[in-house]
């Protein structure tokens, strides 16, 4: 992933300032609403088999909320959280990194495999980059979430069925049609697609293997 090294790094820069500006909570990760954050965990995390303990990886944790939310909703699990931001690991370890079954580690990359990824807004900050070369980024990054998964993973993009009005210049909007078909064809036959949840946004799930 070298060649997105510049992409990366302006990414970082926007979401430091992001939690210096406003700490560790849903505006520090660039968020409307905690309740919308949560929503969004709930539509990720459904490809998760809850009837048994599993492994997650947690690609662009931000400060860990994700973990939290895992912990009071009952989910048996071991975390490792991931993120670009030092200044978001940081944050993650200190409210959450107590938790013998959480961890987080800074980086662009994930090196470790899990039974599950989920990948939240990661995909949503293009800045000043082109659409063609941002959406070579995400299906890239797509795969390599895909290395680390053995059961399947699961991710969100801003849609372009959003409101023109709403839309912003450095944000990135996805055809949820056209990830839809490009996992289908590239990565697994089972597919999902959530685009029911009243938000500018969409969930796809990607599930590898039976239970």
């Amino acid at each position: 992933m070298k060649k997105y090294n510049d992409f990366i790094n302006n990414v970082k820069v926007y979401y430091n300032e992001k939690i210096d500006k406003y700490g560790p909570n849903y505006r520090g990760v660039d968020w409307n609403s905690k309740e919308s954050q949560e929503l969004r965990f709930k539509q990720l995390l459904k490809v998760c088999n809850r009837d048994k303990k599993f492994t997650i990886n947690d690609f662009g944790c931000g400060y860990g909320y994700l973990a939290y939310f895992m912990l009071i909703e009952g989910y048996e699990f071991e975390y490792l959280g991931i993120d670009i931001s030092d200044k978001m690991i940081t944050k993650a370890k200190e409210l959450y990194g107590k938790h013998e079954n959480i961890n987080f580690v800074k980086g662009c990359d994930i090196n470790k495999v899990a039974d599950y990824t989920v990948a939240s807004g990661v995909f949503n900050v293009k800045l000043h980059n082109k659409n063609n070369e941002w959406a070579s980024y995400v299906l890239d990054t797509l795969h390599k979430i895909n290395d680390r998964s053995r059961k399947g993973f699961s991710f969100n993009c801003l849609t372009i069925y959003s409101d023109d009005n709403f839309k912003k210049d450095y944000l990135y909007y996805a055809d949820p049609c056209f990830l839809f078909d490009y996992c289908k064809k590239n990565i697994s036959k089972n597919v999902a697609l959530l685009h029911d949840y009243f938000l500018y946004e969409f969930t796809i799930l990607v599930r590898k293997k039976e239970e």
